[in-house]
């Protein structure tokens, strides 16, 4: 017997391997009930893996399996491993799956099946589902396996509100590795806790190429571009740690935000020699990075070279145009987007598009967009296209027409689109106007001092000097603050920022004497 279902295994083995169809898989599955072999867990197994991995198809995958008698651990497994590969849209099909296997209490669930159902539980709606494993493994005695305590910690750091929980257990777990420190980073920063994220990541006995990653990733969402940069330098030294696709994307998207060109440029160099460059997202945060950097040649160039332009490459080049006024061309590139018929605009496109409008005081065009993305590709708009149009229309002077938009808006006026209100009626010196908007501006955000001083200006204009001492009087009470201006600059391969009015730079003294001396002449 065992001999003949060696030989089965090997020809369902050759079949499958040669096949691509569920009809095939059908044919297999007649083949061996015919010969009274569906029952054999290793022959089943074989069917599901392929149902799975190479047909992707989950649905029959489930069908062969709830139609075995007695399943084993491996085809349990085996299932959950689709399930979870599959996430987060089978997230609720592998909770309920582990719960059937729970309930029929033969096999039990072991070391291979927990950290699977872990994958699972972040992306359900119940807060309480990860703890329900964590009690559940605890009781089965599988919470001694390194495996299956990084799976837990993975599950508690992918939850905000379960951080406490991913570092009580990290600090109980005897045995760490490199991935554990890695998931309760991420947890970090993930909540945006960017100074725990940072000190657990200086503690870390051993580091590799993820858990790098995972820090610069850390910074950069975080709006920490210098301290990305300066991690970056530190990675490149390490020996044995050699940076990926992952770490360009993440050092280029803070290149980009500090201007820092002398650096990506390196970078891009570094990229091209490692075959990197030809990534996709390697590609698009190159075309970003030289957008925002002025370098529109260059941005041009990596765009035409890509191997494949996904619909991030055509939104990244559209906005490079639109960011620095060349509505034209901006698009022109819309145009030959929707003439390789690849890929369809989205609201990012649209965003663009009606950018460049605005730049350009393209108002007709910029009114044909909002319809055509209406119209045909049933797009909605949101608050960023009203705040493009809104500011396009006040730029050309046509309040009448910016009002009435922002009146038939579904959603509430947020900070950009008064702020555009504010900035076209103190040029076109509509200061009745100018006032509702700047109050609009202080509701929204009564602790911005930026806000609450040009109300006191405009007042002031007005002639209304008890009303501009009112709101002078109310940024002191209110501990109004106003955002400073920030700048980066590169000086010997050191990224130096400075805030206005800063002084906290080590050498304050000798910058402000130099201009002082400057600003005498």
């Amino acid at each position: 017997m065992a001999e003949q279902l060696a030989e089965t295994g090997q020809f369902v083995s050759d079949v499958i391997s040669k096949s691509t169809h569920l009809n095939h898989l059908k044919q297999v599955q007649s083949f061996l009930i015919v010969g009274g072999l569906s029952h054999s867990p290793f022959l089943c197994f074989k069917l599901l893996r392929f149902c799975t991995l190479r047909l992707c198809n989950i649905s029959y995958a489930r069908f062969i399996f709830d139609r075995f008698s007695y399943p084993n651990t491996h085809l349990y497994a085996a299932v959950l491993t689709a399930y979870s590969s599959s996430l987060p849209l089978h997230a609720s099909s592998a909770f309920s799956f582990f719960r059937l296997m729970v309930n029929r209490s033969v096999p039990r669930p072991n070391h291979f099946i927990y950290p699977l159902v872990l994958k699972s539980t972040p992306h359900l709606s119940s807060a309480f589902s990860t703890p329900l494993v964590h009690s559940h493994l605890f009781k089965s005695g599988f919470h001694h396996y390194l495996v299956v305590q990084t799976a837990l910690l993975h599950a508690y750091a992918s939850s905000v509100s379960h951080i406490p929980l991913a570092r009580q257990l990290f600090d109980e777990m005897s045995d760490r590795n490199v991935v554990s420190w890695t998931a309760l980073l991420s947890g970090y920063a993930r909540s945006g806790d960017i100074s725990n994220a940072i000190a657990l990541f200086d503690e870390m006995p051993e580091r590799d190429v993820p858990s790098w990653n995972a820090i610069l990733a850390a910074c950069t969402q975080n709006g920490l571009f210098v301290e990305a940069i300066s991690l970056f330098g530190k990675m490149i030294n390490e020996p044995n740690v050699l940076p990926n696709e992952v770490t360009l994307v993440c050092v280029l998207s803070a290149c980009a935000q500090t201007g820092n060109l002398q650096l990506a440029k390196g970078i891009h160099a570094f990229a091209y020699r490692r075959s990197l460059s030809s990534d996709v997202f390697v590609s698009n945060s190159l075309v970003d990075l030289y957008g925002k950097c002025g370098n529109l040649v260059e941005a041009t160039s990596v765009f035409k070279t890509a191997n494949k332009k996904s619909l991030t490459a055509w939104n990244s080049m559209i906005n490079c145009f639109a960011l620095h006024g060349r509505s034209e061309e901006a698009i022109a590139v819309f145009e030959e987007m929707m003439m390789s018929k690849d890929v369809n605009p989205d609201h990012i496109t649209f965003i663009g598009l009606l950018n460049a409008c605005t730049h350009g005081g393209l108002v007709t065009k910029g009114r044909e967009y909002l319809d055509l993305m209406a119209n045909k590709y049933n797009i909605e708009s949101r608050v960023e296209h009203y705040g493009c149009l809104i500011d396009l229309l006040g730029r050309a002077g046509l309040f009448d027409e910016a009002l009435k938009v922002m009146a038939g808006m579904k959603m509430k006026a947020d900070e950009a689109i008064w702020g555009s209100l504010l900035n076209a009626c103190r040029k076109y010196g509509h200061l009745d106007l100018a006032v509702v908007a700047v109050n609009n501006l202080v509701a929204l955000n009564p602790n911005n001092g930026g806000y609450i001083s040009m109300m006191a200006n405009l007042y002031g204009e007005m002639g209304n000097w008890e009303e501009a001492r009112r709101a002078r009087k109310m940024i002191k009470h209110q501990n109004a603050y106003k955002t400073p201006g920030c700048s980066w600059i590169m000086i010997d391969s050191k990224v130096n920022q400075f805030y206005s009015l800063d002084k906290s730079h080590p050498k304050s003294e000798e910058i402000y004497t130099m201009l002082d001396s400057l600003m005498s002449l």
